[in-house]
């Protein structure tokens, strides 16, 4: 195990930061990505309390960039293989879909989609090389249930599921595995940006989102420590026998998932709204 090298993007913070060190604390190689190396001093803070940063290398990666991926490229050449992807980066943008603009939607899909794409196919050759690997697409529960205000992102993680389905169907025969995680709500930073969002009091969304927002912050209380991501990620990475495709985690997010396919969706629809009536 000490000789297989996993790569994680998005590891400045949240679920990436903590795969990185349960990845660490498994005996990989760690390829610890990230937009920004100033936002590197959390990852290393709690490799040195686990005692494993001799296993992590951190180095700069932007998903949306060409010339990074191209760099990222060169760095895996030097690299004994390639074993684990974890396609952890990404952000969620809120706003109600009118008041959005196409670019608003573009600039979601670059990180949380296209980011993905890109990276995965720098991967595959090498993992291709080897007849192995597994790749591991941190998606959400909102890559199978919508939210109001949430549209862009739960778009791209329904088009990330989409993908990894069908990856999993290209790559199975060759000897990688494609898998995704899909957290349900959980104490990280991803929806800082939603907690941002910015209404005109004009808008004839406002009384709505801050109803949705309001739910959010509710809801805190009860998010899941970001850890058991992390541990699960870990464990899909180092268990001997082929993973599943997917993977839910969280609290209360099988039981919305079981309703999501087995209920009709006017009630769904209809208790949704009702706990987000303003």
């Amino acid at each position: 195990m000490s000789k297989k090298t996993a790569v994680v993007t998005g590891s400045s913070s949240g679920f990436g930061l903590l795969s990185v060190i349960e990845l660490a604390l498994k005996g990989f190689t760690v390829i610890a990505t990230m937009r920004d190396l100033n936002k590197a001093a959390a990852l290393w803070e709690v490799a040195k309390a686990k005692h494993v940063e001799e296993k992590i290398h951190v180095y700069a990666l932007e998903v949306t960039s060409s010339e990074a991926i191209n760099q990222l490229k060169n760095l895996l050449t030097e690299l004994p293989s390639v074993d684990v992807l974890v396609n952890n980066a990404g952000f969620a943008l809120g706003g109600f879909s009118e008041e959005l603009s196409i670019e608003d939607y573009r600039r979601q899909f670059e990180t949380n989609f296209f980011g993905v794409i890109a990276v995965t196919q720098t991967v595959l050759p090498f993992m291709r090389s080897k007849g192995q690997g597994r790749i591991i697409n941190i998606s959400s529960i909102s890559g199978q249930i919508g939210f109001p205000g949430l549209s862009a992102y739960v778009s791209s993680k329904h088009a990330l599921e989409g993908y990894s389905e069908s990856l999993r169907l290209e790559l199975k025969p060759l000897g990688i595995d494609v898998t995704l995680v899909e957290p349900g709500s959980y104490q990280t930073n991803i929806w800082a940006s939603v907690d941002q969002t910015e209404f005109k009091e004009n808008s004839p969304y406002l009384s709505y989102m801050k109803s949705l927002l309001k739910e959010i912050e509710t809801g805190k209380a009860d998010h899941g420590n970001p850890v058991e991501v992390a541990k699960l990620v870990a464990q899909i990475a180092s268990q001997p026998t082929s993973p599943n495709l997917r993977y839910p985690i969280g609290k209360g997010v099988k039981r919305y998932l079981f309703l999501k396919h087995f209920l009709r969706w006017e009630w769904i629809e209809s208790a949704i709204l009702k706990k987000l009536r303003p």
